[in-house]
């Protein structure tokens, strides 16, 4: 018999957030603009990155707040999709690692043990809850940030849904009333990171299915203007990415001459099972509204855009200003710490 705490964890990620994350990676053609960030290759990897800037649809003038549209043309009824400035952007992203198993990969995205060791924002980890049926895990992250911003905290809830050779990964943040929220760190409360991973052809030409695949969605609310986020996708994404392949391949090393598992790495093997049909076809959000619930769940309640320095929790896109590599300038630090100081 399950316990009462087992039944909670299996209804908190739930397969609404796999269609969720199923309708953002295989949308129909038209149904979302993704605009181009970055095409990249490596002898051992390859990597794309896309961003989608959530849209509203306006019904008449009257719905239309100021931020959007500053001038009232007389009354004129407007029909329109105008990018919504109260939600974060939406990241997706395609990583083909050479030479690479998709449980390999899989184990190296849930290692919270070894994360640290790529991951030096990282400060925190603690297992809250896990589910040894499904394989769902709650757990509580402080990652440190610049002296001019708090730092953040997350309270994420996993899970994995297994495909035939593909591995559904979700992640998003939840609630959790066991532990309190405090001025600092800040809590991070919007957040959506999934991903999916399956063995694909190798690029070698040689018909084997050597190489892996991973595809990421990833969006989250941190408070942090969207220009100061921008400006640091476009500066530091390709150097992190670099950084967490280079982690991947230290796991991969590791995995080779010590076979005992970490605790999340042992978490990350109990899946739940679904068929490849459902996962390609069946599986989509319950209604037409629930997208838009999610659409406006997104919405922020302050002012603010996505976080300048935000690591998917998957890494398969990473995005960081690179301060510690002198990427941006003291002005603009200045500049960013007057507006952020004791957010």
């Amino acid at each position: 018999p399950t316990t009462k705490a087992e039944e909670r964890q299996q209804d908190i990620v739930t397969e609404n957030d796999l269609a969720h994350l199923l309708h953002l990676l295989e949308g129909k053609e038209g149904e979302m603009e993704w605009q181009n960030m970055m095409e990249r290759t490596t002898p051992n990897m390859s990597y794309q990155a896309w961003r989608h800037e959530p849209e509203v649809e306006l019904g008449g003038i009257w719905d239309v707040p100021a931020a959007y549209f500053p001038v009232i043309l007389n009354g004129f009824q407007l029909s329109a999709l105008l990018v919504d400035l109260n939600a974060p952007a939406i990241y997706r992203s395609r990583t083909v690692f050479e030479d690479a198993t998709p449980e390999l990969v899989r184990d190296f995205f849930w290692d919270d043990e070894f994360r640290p060791k790529w991951d030096n924002m990282l400060s925190y980890v603690k297992i809250l809850e896990k589910c040894p049926r499904t394989g769902t895990m709650i757990v509580h992250w402080i990652k440190k940030f610049p002296f001019f911003c708090s730092d953040r905290e997350y309270i994420i809830a996993r899970r994995i849904w297994e495909a035939g050779n593909a591995y559904h990964c979700v992640t998003k943040g939840v609630p959790y009333p066991d532990l309190q929220k405090r001025d600092k760190p800040r809590r991070v409360e919007l957040y959506f990171s999934s991903w999916v991973i399956r063995a694909v052809e190798s690029r070698k030409g040689d018909g084997q299915m050597t190489a892996c695949e991973v595809a990421l969605v990833h969006y989250e609310d941190m408070g942090i203007p969207k220009d100061v986020a921008k400006l640091g996708v476009r500066h530091g994404m390709w150097g992190t990415v670099k950084k967490l392949h280079s982690g991947m391949r230290a796991y991969q090393n590791a995995r080779k001459t010590n076979s005992s598992l970490s605790r999340c790495a042992q978490m990350a093997r109990i899946t739940t099972k679904i068929s490849p049909d459902e996962s390609a076809g069946s599986l989509r959000p319950a209604t037409v509204e629930d997208e838009k619930d999610r659409t406006m769940v997104m919405r922020r309640e302050h002012d603010n855009g996505i976080d300048w320095k935000w690591i998917a929790i998957g890494g398969t896109v990473a995005l960081a200003f690179g301060l510690h590599s002198g990427i941006i300038g003291k002005a603009l630090l200045v500049g960013a710490g007057s507006r952020m100081a004791r957010r």
